[in-house]
């Protein structure tokens, strides 16, 4: 398993989009992992063509690097998801800040009990602490609950060397960056 790092100096930055170059605040709790800049510029890279107009669901957000990062950037609209109330307020203060409180909404609590009967995803962004096992049971629970749109994105952040089962997802990317490996994979119904 590989260590768990936090920001170093206690605030990440949003790399692309109309909120370039501004702070999220990262809080120190165990198991947050924010994902770092590189990744999220070769993800957001893949991520172009589709981001604009689509509807994400950033499940354990954590910082909500991921999501703040797509609404950045023209997405539709974001869930983000996490069981952590201390990490859910600041995604609320962030969400106030940023001005998107008609795009953007949270739901605290575990992700697999997230609310989303009445939407279909566009891209879902999945990145929970290492070592926790949660990865395929999350993927199985989009799948077979129908949250995911015909072509759904979803990104998955695991430890190095951990194995993804996804049926009915194709790999579009994947890369390594130390001891973190990312996927994108699309939604094949």
């Amino acid at each position: 398993m590989s260590k768990q790092t936090k920001s170093s100096q206690g605030q990440i930055r949003i790399i692309g989009g109309q909120w370039r170059g501004r702070k999220l605040p990262v809080s120190d709790w165990e198991g947050l992992r924010p994902t770092s800049d590189r990744v999220r510029e070769t993800l957001f890279n893949w991520l172009t063509p589709t981001v604009n107009g689509a509807w994400c669901v950033d499940l354990f957000a954590g910082s909500g690097a991921l999501g703040f990062e797509a609404l950045s950037r023209g997405a539709g609209g974001c869930l983000f998801v996490d069981r952590n109330a201390h990490g859910c307020r600041l995604l609320n203060q962030l969400i106030e800040q940023f001005g998107v409180e008609d795009r953007a909404s949270i739901f605290s609590g575990d992700a697999l009990q997230a609310p989303l009967e009445s939407k279909t995803c566009d891209i879902v962004f999945i990145d929970p602490p290492f070592g926790s096992g949660l990865v395929n049971p999350t993927l199985d629970w989009l799948i077979r609950g129908g949250y995911l749109s015909d072509n759904a994105l979803i990104y998955v952040e695991t430890e190095r060397g951990f194995l993804v089962d996804t049926p009915s997802l194709q790999l579009l990317k994947e890369k390594t960056a130390g001891e973190v490996c990312f996927r994108l994979y699309e939604h094949q119904p």
